[in-house]
């Protein structure tokens, strides 16, 4: 963040116990007690007499510096007014280097240093912008936020509203030309919106949390998230969270600050209250019309209270001494100056008499106890009593500032802005006199809209209040001054805050190079800059001041209970207020004896039961057989058993848990995760990096984007895919309601089980129609347009290292604007032996682009296809990949209406003579490469860091025969161990018979005991 500066500096001070005498002369002979007591009585001492200076220090602060409050001592030369340094000790919030952080980051290089290539912007279409909030009440954030948004849109911005429930200010935005969504449901699971569109999000408030929460995933993990701030509700309540040990919960919040690129606060006491949320991402754009509508609706309620309501007479006139909003020491030395001065005209602001002049000093919080410190202060200066009052911020102190009829600011402390408690008084219409600090003669000209008096020079303050008031009354002049000040403090900001917001998306937002930069808040017009849009607001209602940090707590408090009761049963916590119900515990405690009881007898009668337990071999089969179940051991849904009988199965590549809403969940469709994580419960997604290992790498798992799923899937494709032809569909279509309607999706099937078109590549997103391209360019402006224009480049360079050429290839392969269309988003369907085909190329070509790329990208983050560091380089340039291909082997291309299911066939094959690059792109060409990678793979075993055998199957003539030599030998072993065996046998000496049984004639039955023995 920022750092908290105290003032205090840090003195390293030697051990308490040992003191310079001490350790000079130490007694060489003494006891471990006797050294032990004598410590402990030290320590003993050293504590109580520290505590005895912190009493004093707190309660008789006035009474230590009665000399310096005795009123000849307090100033008595202009030259020691002017060496004094007030609020030196005040705590800071200095921001932390984040915009110089991502100016640092941002590398505008037009040549890099691998390739002599220079990168160039388009400017085709606008940076697109999402502005999210809870509501849509007409409040001071709506009204700053539109103000905001009409600069932004001027200098060049589109911008679109989400919002959790409706309201009336949707008109305003409706006003300004801004569509307005409203966010049906608060699961984060069914929130349907592909964030992907905008360059960058605003989220307005904390409130809306359950859109938050889908910024906590990919693949919206990184997009540049802005989170505004306006109160403390969830600082003081993460302070009951610690003490009551709902460190989860505070966790949660935490995340949600960790993630935000910048988390924007309108003035600069609110991030000191979130410190603990810090992770240095804290940034202050001052400027809001809170305090001017704040002002309307608190004046409106003073107006009808009299002066004998809160205690005054109806005659005082009253003196409001507001400061600082922090509450530092040296604020009494302050305040105690200012009451000098004003003592000797008392005399003279009085109606009647003194007592008819009261003094309200606006500072601090009920709990401090400044009050007794004023008192003694104006005790010691000769106040009468009761004139002097301390009136606490946290206590109603904007009513009584509404009845002040003066108004000076006391505070010497430079602020980093305008105090807000003075744009309050402004607004209120009190005159205002402030010292000439900085912050305070940038806005305020002296008798113009405010009166300005020299810091070092007191007397000037005395003089000016004898100006403007005589008798209890305000002079003309001090009326018509805060008529002009009451002007403009009600506009007050409105220049701040669209410059910091232009110059923080400025700084932050990496834009494509397809998309224009905005011009520079320098150029904008002054009318933006003069005045919040209130006549937005006017043929609606009024906006009126909303109390957001009541409404912050009800909604953090709702949230807290939601948590407890989700998160109950999984940590065991059981309230203290809630009721033990002992029928529910004992019928649990039976039904756990019970199933205990039974699975033991289970367990005796199993071991009374004879089993067959088999042989070894037995034994293993099974062992084996249940590795390969083991992952089949549910019941197959219904989606799976008819996908078995379908011709087509389109799968859905995706990343993350925020891309479920847009997955299908029908037989005809199949998701494939690219990582691990973010698995739908219960589908039956496969897993892709279990069958393409590389997915595992961060790197190109990113890089890669869907082509990591075409690869998965092709690797060993029979074990996983059944069907004659195969689909792909990004969740982007479905997300930007491109994808297939019920009808067409009927009309493909049928269109694939007629064999209609043969071997075509039919897809249903067209690239005139992509909102990359507004201006209908061809395929290879396209292309340069969204590659920072080396997309051409770019192919010829993969194609050479692809092909091996030796000469300088200085032709692409023609793609040409015949009034068709080409295929965008990766969404198409293809035979399946064709998708192999494509695969097989595109193996190859991933792998050149991966070669001339790798390093430069690896190391840096940057590649010479974006203008910035860009984790997916190449994918943009992979994505048309498949037109270059179905173009140039001769495929039927043929469009399919994602809507009525139309089919169109584009770029007819009678148009494409003498413009196919057959040759190269034929499958006897691919296959013979593919081969010859393979052998060298398998041959040479290469130690080059080599990207083509981690994304499929290694195979070539050679492997097949070696497999057949190996499956040869092991015939042959096994006829060779089995003629051994059977030789062992023959040759396998046998025992001669001891003797011969003869069986005895029938005659000779009686002498059946007689044997002969030969």
């Amino acid at each position: 963040m920022a750092s908290l500066e105290s003032g205090i500096s840090s003195v390293r001070r030697d051990p308490p116990l040992r003191s310079r005498f001490s350790l000079a002369i130490r007694p060489r002979l003494r006891s471990k007690f006797s050294q032990f007591r004598l410590d402990y009585l030290q320590w003993v001492c050293s504590v109580a007499i520290f505590l005895s200076f912190v009493i004093l220090f707190t309660f008789f602060l006035p009474v230590l510096k009665e000399r310096d409050l005795n009123p000849r001592n307090l100033f008595s030369s202009r030259d020691k007014i002017s060496g004094l340094v007030f609020a030196e000790d005040t705590l800071r919030f200095e921001p932390s280097n984040v915009l110089h952080r991502f100016q640092r980051e941002a590398v505008n290089v037009k040549h890099l240093s691998l390739f002599n290539v220079t990168l160039r912007r388009f400017s085709h279409r606008k940076p697109q912008l999402a502005l999210v909030f809870p509501d849509l009440l007409p409040d001071q954030q709506q009204l700053l936020m539109v103000s905001v948004g009409a600069a932004l849109c001027e200098i060049g911005y589109g911008i679109q509203v989400y919002s959790l429930e409706d309201g009336p200010a949707r008109y305003a935005w409706k006003n300004l030309g801004v569509a307005v969504n409203i966010v049906q449901s608060n699961d984060t699971t069914n929130i349907g919106i592909d964030w992907l569109n905008f360059n960058g999000i605003f989220v307005n408030s904390l409130e809306a949390k359950s859109i938050l929460s889908c910024f906590m995933q990919e693949p919206f993990k990184y997009l540049p998230l802005f989170l505004i701030i306006d109160n403390t509700a969830l600082a003081i309540q993460s302070r009951e969270y610690n003490s009551t040990g709902q460190n989860e919960l505070l966790n949660v919040w935490k995340n949600i600050f960790n993630r935000a690129t910048a988390v924007v606060f309108p003035n600069y006491a609110l991030p000191m209250s979130f410190s603990a949320f810090d992770s240095g991402n804290f940034i202050v754009v001052p400027g809001s019309p809170a305090e001017a509508l704040y002002a309307d609706s608190v004046f409106s309620l003073s107006v009808k209270q009299s002066h004998e309501e809160v205690g005054l007479g109806s005659g005082d006139f009253v003196i409001g001494i507001v400061g600082s909003q922090f509450f530092y020491k040296g604020i009494w030395l302050e305040h105690a100056l200012l009451l000098k001065a004003i003592k000797p005209l008392l005399a003279d602001l009085g109606v009647v008499s003194v007592s008819h002049v009261r003094v309200f000093i606006f500072c601090g919080t009920s709990r401090s106890n400044y009050g007794v410190a004023l008192e003694s202060i104006a005790q010691k200066l000769g106040y009468p009593i009761g004139i002097v009052e301390h009136k606490a911020l946290d206590d109603g102190a904007d009513r009584f500032l509404s009845l002040a009829d003066l108004v000076i600011y006391g505070s010497f402390l430079e602020e980093k802005y305008f105090p807000e408690i003075l744009i309050k008084a402004l607004c209120f219409g009190k005159p205002v006199i402030a010292p000439n600090i900085s912050m305070i003669s940038k806005y305020v000209d002296d008798r113009v809209n405010g009166f300005l008096f020299p810091k070092d020079n007191l007397e000037a303050l005395g003089e000016i209040i004898k100006q403007l008031v005589w008798k209890g009354k305000l002079s003309t002049l001090a009326h018509e001054v805060a008529l002009r000040a009451k002007a403009t403090a009600r506009n007050f900001g409105i220049s701040e805050a669209v410059e910091g917001y232009a110059q923080l998306l400025e700084t932050i937002l990496r834009l494509p190079s397809e998309v224009a930069t905005p011009k520079s808040v320098n150029d904008l017009s002054p009318e933006f800059k003069k005045q919040w849009k209130w006549e937005f607001f006017h043929t609606v209602v009024t906006p009126v001041y909303q109390n957001r940090t009541l409404r912050s707590f009800r909604f953090l408090s709702k949230d807290e209970e939601v948590w407890n009761q989700t998160h109950r049963g999984g940590s065991g916590h059981m309230d203290a207020e809630e009721p033990f119900v002992y029928s529910i515990w004992e019928e649990q405690k039976s039904i756990e004896l019970a199933a205990a009881r039974k699975n033991r007898e289970d367990e005796e009668l199993k071991d009374r039961t004879e089993q067959s337990h088999g042989t070894w071999e037995d034994v293993y089969r099974s062992a084996k057989k249940s590795d390969r179940t083991k992952n089949d051991l549910r019941e197959r849904d219904e989606r799976e058993l008819e996908r078995t009988g379908q011709p087509l199965c389109i799968y859905e590549p995706f990343l993350g848990e925020g891309t479920w809403p847009f997955l299908h969940a029908s037989s005809l469709y199949r998701g494939i995760g690219l990582s691990t994580k973010g698995r739908r419960p219960g589908g039956d997604d496969i897993d892709g990096p279990s069958r393409l290992p590389i997915l595992n790498d961060p790197y190109y798992r990113d890089v890669l984007g869907d082509f990591g799923a075409y690869f998965s899937i092709s690797n060993r494709i029979d074990r996983i895919h059944k069907n004659a032809w195969i689909g792909f569909q990004s969740w982007r279509a479905t997300a930007n309601k491109a994808c297939l309607s019920g009808v067409a999706e009927t009309a493909l099937v049928s269109s694939i089980q007629s064999k209609k078109h043969g071997d075509a590549l039919y897809f249903w997103i067209r690239m005139d129609e992509d909102h990359r391209n507004p201006l209908k360019q061809d395929f290879w402006s396209f292309c340069d347009s969204i590659n920072a224009g080396n997309c051409k480049f770019a192919f010829l360079e993969a194609l050479k290292r692809m092909y091996g050429f030796k000469f300088d290839l200085s032709d692409l392969p023609p793609m040409p604007n015949d009034g068709s269309t080409w295929s965008v988003m990766q969404s198409w369907a293809l035979p399946t032996k064709s998708f192999l085909e494509f695969t097989m190329f595109s193996r190859m070509f991933v792998d050149a682009l991966d070669e001339q790329m790798y390093d430069e990208h690896h190391q840096t983050g940057h590649c010479y296809l974006s203008l910035s560091r860009d984790k997916h380089c190449y994918s943009r340039v992979l994505e048309l990949l498949v037109n270059v291909w179905a173009y140039h082997s001769a495929r039927r291309m043929i469009y399919v209406d994602p809507r009525t299911g139309l089919m169109q066939e584009q770029h007819r094959l009678h148009n494409r003579k003498g413009r196919m690059w057959i040759k190269w792109f034929s499958y006897v060409t691919l296959k013979s490469m593919d081969e010859d990678y393979a052998e060298e793979f398998d041959s040479d075993h290469p130690r080059r860091r080599w990207l083509w055998p981690s994304t499929g199957e290694v195979f070539w003539q050679g492997v097949f025969e070696r497999e057949r030599s190996q499956r040869q030998k092991q015939k042959e072993k096994k006829k060779q161990l089995s003629k051994e065996k059977i030789e062992r046998i023959k040759r396998r000496q046998h025992q001669k018979a001891l003797g011969k049984y003869i069986k005895p004639p029938p005659e000779e039955m009686d002498n059946t005991n007689t044997t002969t023995v030969q």
